[in-house]
């Protein structure tokens, strides 16, 4: 070992042994040299320095405390306790304590050399009687020597691995990898050596590397699928007093495909009935095959003989079964059994293992009909017949036929679904199935009639077959030709002569096979037509010309041109048609109005003139009119406001600083101005006479008739008049705009006049009693004290 030494310019040179002997290193400024105890040093000119004396520092491992480690000293220490030694470092004072009298280093623990293999320590010597070091700082090492205390230990655990069946021997399997935390350079505490303890008859495993490979060739995963395998780990190369450790290796082995399908039966009988419908599940085959996965995927199929094709066989993706599946309708009648011989084969063949035949195998299917009791067959499932219109009741149409298919050949009856002819224009004979018509057929109401005809079974279970039957209506001609629509024609005044009026055409609801073609004419008259002309166009239709060019509306607003046509049949029909020609006020363009205001006074025979005078007429009373219910309207609204305004009104009197009247009460019934002179506090409004109904007047009347004898200043009628005479005041919108004071007094207990107002007498009541002379009837009873006067009459 070599250091350098702070503070000197010098190189230590230390020599470790494993024997404990006493070394002393002599330390001087330019060299250094090692001396044995035994030998006596050379004599050197140079003058000797003082140097550190210590045995080799080596410690064991798991030794219990104190253990001594070794001595530091000086070669000035001259055994008189003069001289203090120190430890610093890693561990001092914790792991390691030191003498300070002696240098003695001891070991406070138990150490672990896989914790910390070495430790780095400095010493020291310090002279106690001056505190001054006597040796300068020196560093050294504390190595931890290893013994066998850990187990080796496997890592990557668990161990799986997978090898394909059949593989040769020397395969390589896996490798197992174990450490050991002990020094691996110190003896064999850490060196570890490999075996297995179980499957060695398999497998074997590389001692020094833990490589396990197959010691066979011949396994067979369908006799073994999973082998366990355990690995022993040792060290101290496997000597005895060594530690161990084992674990578990899982090998799986691989499917190859080194089998072929077997099918367990020679003979699969299934049996199926004979209404089985077409892609029904006969039934299903399984060929056996020990493989798993793609290497037991296999392929079904039917060997190719008569009947075969009835059926048709696909293998279960997930079962690998042959399905098999019904191709055709079956008869019992027909065929009652099917034999056929069925292969099934792997998808992938490995010829390695086996010959391309063993990857295959043979078996036979045996399928029975059952026999089911079916519904009549009929010939065939569509029929189509024709017949033409107009063909009497019980004409023929055709005749259905059907069978009972089974063997017992039941008898059938033949009926027409009521569905189908709703109009019972057919009849069927149930016997026979002949269908004939119940009544004559219209084509051009219907061209086609389509019915269900149904074939039932009379005995047995009653079934029952249905068909389909299309009788097409052929056309006769029993139709006479009209105009293809209702035309609007019209000719201009001032129209030249020759001018073309109208291109009209015709229809036909007849069909006939090689079209229609229609002839035009006019109705033969003894004289010619003056006015209109026709011209054929030979292509089913014709043009209305003029005759002449006079044509005003003065004369004639509209005239009526009778048209014969005639169709091509066989035989011919005729009809005669009329066009209705208006006469026109055209446009300079020759355009005739056809709608709008201007036609409409073409069609009254009125001038535009005439028409626009009427209408603004009738627009007038109608706004007239419009007025009058909006004035009416807002005058009942006017009258539903009115409580709310007089509410309003009497809010706005109570704001009105009160002014009460005053006067003299032996002027009463006398104007008295300066007694009673009223304070404007705003313009006077203008009063609205308050009118009351005639029905409130007439009862107020003859209640007051009524008791005008009876009451006095004190009477209930009295007071209450007063009262209300009193809210009537209060509640009046348009009283005056000052406050004022009435006073009413009382003016006797009647008249023996009586009652003034016709209201309450009636002209067949005559009171005698009464004078005929009651002097005046209308009399002054008080005056108005205000801005102005004002009488108050009965």
């Amino acid at each position: 070992m070599q250091r350098e030494m702070e503070g000197y310019r010098k190189r230590i040179t230390a020599v470790w042994h494993v024997s404990p002997q006493i070394l002393v290193l002599r330390v001087t400024r330019n060299s250094a040299k090692l001396h044995e105890p035994n030998k006596k040093p050379h004599t050197m000119r140079h003058r000797l320095k003082r140097g550190w004396i210590w045995t080799e520092f080596f410690v064991q491992e798991e030794v219990p405390a104190p253990q001594h480690i070794g001595q530091l000293k000086s070669d000035s220490d001259k055994g008189e306790s003069f001289i203090e030694y120190i430890l610093s470092g890693e561990g001092a004072g914790e792991l390691f304590h030191i003498n300070e009298y002696t240098g003695e280093i001891y070991t406070l623990k138990k150490l672990d050399r896989e914790e910390k293999a070495f430790y780095v320590l400095r010493g020291q010597a310090l002279d106690r009687r001056s505190n001054q070091p006597v040796e300068p700082e020196s560093e050294f090492i504390i190595k931890v020597q290893d013994t066998n205390d850990n187990m080796p230990q496997f890592i990557n655990e668990p161990y799986v691995s997978s090898i394909p069946e059949m593989c040769p021997m020397g395969t390589t399997v896996v490798q197992v990898t174990a450490t050991d935390a002990d020094d691996p350079l110190y003896g064999n505490n850490a060196k570890l050596i490999y075996s297995i303890l179980q499957g060695e008859a398999y497998f074997s495993v590389e001692p020094k590397t833990g490589i396990i490979v197959t010691s066979g060739s011949n396994m067979d995963r369908e006799a073994q699928e999973r082998y366990f395998v355990i690995v022993q780990v040792k060290d101290m190369m496997g000597l005895s007093g060594g530690y161990s450790a084992t674990t578990t290796v899982t090998i799986n082995l691989s499917d190859v495909n080194d089998n072929g399908p077997t099918f367990q039966h020679n003979l699969f009988s299934f049996a199926v009935a004979e209404s089985a419908p077409v892609g029904t599940t006969v039934g299903r085959i399984k060929a056996d095959d020990a493989d798993v996965g793609v290497n037991a995927r296999m392929n079904y199929s039917i060997e190719e003989v008569e009947g075969s094709d009835t059926f048709q066989i696909r293998t279960d993706p997930v079962t690998q079964e042959g399905v098999i599946l019904l191709a055709k309708p079956l008869d019992y009648e027909k065929k009652k059994r099917f034999v056929m011989a069925t292969e099934a084969i792997n998808d992938h063949i490995d010829t390695r293992f086996l010959s391309y035949n063993e990857f295959r195998d043979w078996t036979t299917l045996k399928i029975l009909v059952v026999d089911v009791d079916e519904p009549p067959v009929f010939m065939t499932q569509v029929y189509e017949w024709k017949i033409q219109e107009n063909m009497p009741a019980g004409t023929t149409v055709g005749v259905v036929s059907a069978r009972d298919s089974d063997a017992a050949n039941n008898p059938i009856r033949y009926y027409i679904d009521k569905g189908t002819d709703m109009k019972k224009e057919f009849k069927i004979d149930p016997d026979n199935g002949t269908i004939t018509t119940a009544k004559s057929l219209d084509r051009e109401a219907s061209a086609w009639h389509n019915l269900t005809v149904t074939a039932t079974e009379t005995k047995q279970n009653y079934l029952f077959s249905s068909a389909m039957v299309f009788v097409k209506v052929l056309d006769v001609n029993d139709n006479a030709p009209q105009f293809s629509h209702e035309y609007q024609s019209y000719v201009c005044e001032g129209v030249q002569s020759g001018e073309l009026v109208q291109v009209i055409s015709a229809m036909d609801q007849d069909d006939p096979p090689e079209g229609h073609h229609f002839y035009y004419s006019m109705v033969p008259e003894k004289r010619i037509n003056p006015n209109f002309t026709l011209r054929d166009n030979q292509d089913n239709t014709a043009s209305v010309l003029t005759r002449r060019s006079s044509f005003t509306r003065q004369d004639r607003t509209q005239y009526l041109l009778p048209v014969v046509i005639t169709d091509s049949g066989s035989p011919a029909h005729t009809a005669t048609a009329t066009l209705t020609i208006g006469v026109c006020s055209c446009h300079p363009t020759g355009h005739c109005p056809t709608g709008g205001v201007e036609a409409f006074a073409l069609s009254m025979g009125l001038s535009i003139q005439t028409l626009i005078g009427i209408l603004v007429s009738l627009l007038t009373l109608t706004v007239l009119s419009i007025l009058m219910l909006a004035v009416r309207k807002h005058r009942k609204q006017q009258q539903k406001e009115e409580p709310g305004q007089e509410q309003k009104g009497m809010e706005r009197w109570e704001e009105v600083s009160e002014k009460v009247l005053r006067y003299s009460e032996t002027g009463a019934g006398k104007a008295d101005s300066g007694a009673c002179r009223p304070v404007p506090l705003r313009p006077h409004p203008r009063r609205r006479e308050h009118r009351l109904r005639r029905e409130e007047v007439a009862a107020s009347i003859r209640m007051s008739l009524r008791h005008s004898y009876l009451i006095g200043p004190e009477d209930e009628v009295f007071q209450q008049f007063i009262l209300d005479r009193l809210c009537d005041a209060d509640n009046d919108p348009h009283a005056p705009p000052f406050d004022c004071l009435r006073t009413y007094a009382f003016e006797g207990t009647g008249s023996a006049t009586g009652s003034l107002s016709s209201l309450d007498s009636c002209a067949s009541e005559t009171n005698f009693n009464r004078p005929r002379d009651p002097g005046p009837r209308l009399m002054r009873l008080a005056l108005w004290n205000g801005s102005g006067e004002e009488q108050t009459t009965f």
